[in-house]
């Protein structure tokens, strides 16, 4: 029997972004995220989704960081990680090289996974299990 209080998962993540149609454009192409609720919210926010997840999009109101913020700071998130199923990894990995973003792979030992940013500096993670994950 569940307690009324389980967590049902993750539904989105908000992020602040410097320009939402460029943003919707990447995340969709990129990722194959597709927008939802648009008829409801109009403008904002934008939500993608990918199954039961999503991004939720907004307009920051103040101009882009030049850079990222350090790591490991209160307050700021470090990543978003999207799980794929273990035979597409390396489709992901050669399809986001063909975008030519910045890849970085990591070993995890029992999972692997492929960090890259998208335009506004969000650093994101394509992450799946490995045959030594158990």
């Amino acid at each position: 029997m569940s307690s009324p209080l389980a967590l049902d998962g993750l539904d989105h993540v908000a992020l602040y972004v410097s320009d939402l149609a460029r943003s919707e454009r990447w995340y969709t192409e990129t990722l194959g995220l597709r927008r939802v609720h648009a008829e409801v919210w109009g403008r904002q926010p934008v939500m993608l989704v990918a199954g039961r997840s999503g991004v939720a999009l907004f307009q920051a109101r103040s101009p882009a960081l030049t850079s990222p913020p350090p790591p490991a700071v209160p307050g700021t998130m470090s990543h978003l990680a999207f799980h794929v199923a273990p035979s597409a990894f390396a489709s992901w990995r050669t399809a986001l090289a063909a975008r030519n973003l910045d890849v970085e792979f990591q070993d995890h030992q029992v999972t692997q996974s492929l960090y890259f940013r998208d335009p506004d500096g969000h650093q994101l993670e394509i992450t799946t299990e490995t045959s030594r994950g158990g």
